[in-house]
């Protein structure tokens, strides 16, 4: 119990859970990181998530093993902590405190991007105040609501992928639109590694990027209601996941445009859809992934909240990280947290353009 006996609350439910294990890396890495990825490397860009996913679904099979045993908010900061060594736990709390309030300022910054698509000269600055201000008060009111609203935008991001896959499998398919090359575009324009093993090295640094939240399934344990049946159905979902959502994007991606052709301007998926003339389309995209980037913030900052409380309770941060609010929120960590985001506030009226790939 804590300090105030005021506790965390057991919100999360398994439909909560189902849908944040499905959507929780779905987010600006996919819809937005995508496209200078795909400037490294190709079509085998397709290769280049496959591999990470590989990756990522052995690390999350332990992690879900141990959360299983301790469904703690602390995750993987809590285990390396008991397990391994003190330190241990000290550094992978708080780089990953600190690599999330990177990874949280690029999907601040992309939801100005997609902003900007439909008010060209609205203030980037003043965009991401919004945003952060509307994810704050998310959080702030209890778990269940974060998990309500992390179900309905997992739900929005994960019809539009589907529809944009079997879509996009129609145009390949038929000669509705200008490309009626079906899948030449993934070995046509310099081959399927048109940049050599280097271009696809250097790719897999944004992939892993797009990974990221995946790792929220261990964080959410300690507020699941019942961890032991929902933590294993959410961690074997990951690898559908993959197949499907990353994999079946980039085929469909790859195919319906040359690869050299996909710009920096906005989202791939938005672009090509513009060009192919439908333009409610996309603005029905743009829309998604503007909720796709706010949903991506939510949970990170739900899980810095939560990785700093963990922190507290294990001793290697203030002992103020761990006090509770009556709704068993760690309110100080989500303030602290937020804080971070004004500083992009800052930056990004002065590098509007450049700070997504700065970060």
């Amino acid at each position: 119990m804590d300090n105030n006996e005021h506790k965390m609350k057991r919100g999360l439910k398994s439909r909560h859970m189902q849908m944040i294990a499905l959507g929780a890396s779905v987010g600006t890495g996919l819809f937005y990181g995508s496209a200078p990825t795909i400037k490294l490397v190709g079509p085998g860009i397709i290769l280049s998530y496959l591999l990470a996913g590989i990756f990522i679904f052995f690390v999350m099979r332990m992690l879900g093993e141990m959360s299983v045993r301790e469904p703690v908010s602390g995750s993987f900061s809590y285990f390396a902590d008991k397990y391994w060594h003190k330190f241990a736990g000290y550094l992978a709390g708080w780089n990953y405190w600190f690599l999330y309030m990177i990874a949280g300022m690029a999907e601040l910054t992309a939801t100005a991007t997609y902003v900007n698509f439909w008010l060209p000269d609205f203030p980037q600055w003043l965009t991401i105040l919004i945003c952060i201000l509307v994810i704050i008060t998310v959080n702030l009111i209890n778990v269940s609501f974060y998990g309500e609203s992390e179900y309905w935008a997992s739900f929005i991001k994960i019809t539009a992928i589907c529809c944009m896959i079997i879509f996009g499998l129609y145009l390949i398919f038929t000669t509705m639109g200008p490309f009626p090359q079906n899948f030449s575009n993934l070995w046509v324009n310099g081959g399927f590694f048109p940049n050599g093993a280097w271009g696809f090295a250097a790719s897999l640094a944004v992939v892993m990027f797009s990974f990221g939240g995946v790792d929220l399934i261990g964080i959410t344990a300690g507020e699941a209601e019942n961890p032991e049946k929902t933590l294993p159905k959410a961690i074997n979902q990951i690898l559908i996941r993959i197949l499907i959502f990353y994999i079946g994007t980039m085929v469909v991606l790859m195919s319906l445009s040359p690869w050299d052709q996909v710009g920096l301007q906005g989202s791939p998926f938005v672009q090509i859809f513009s060009n192919i003339g439908i333009p409610a389309a996309a603005n029905i995209l743009n829309f998604v992934v503007l909720v796709a980037a706010l949903s991506a913030y939510n949970g990170i900052l739900y899980g810095t909240s939560r990785m700093l409380y963990g922190l507290a309770k294990e001793g290697n941060a203030p002992k103020i990280f761990a006090s509770l609010s009556r709704t068993g929120i760690p309110m100080v960590g989500i303030l602290v947290s937020a804080v971070v985001g004004i500083i992009l506030v800052i930056m990004t009226y002065y590098f509007p353009k450049e700070l997504f790939m700065y970060l």
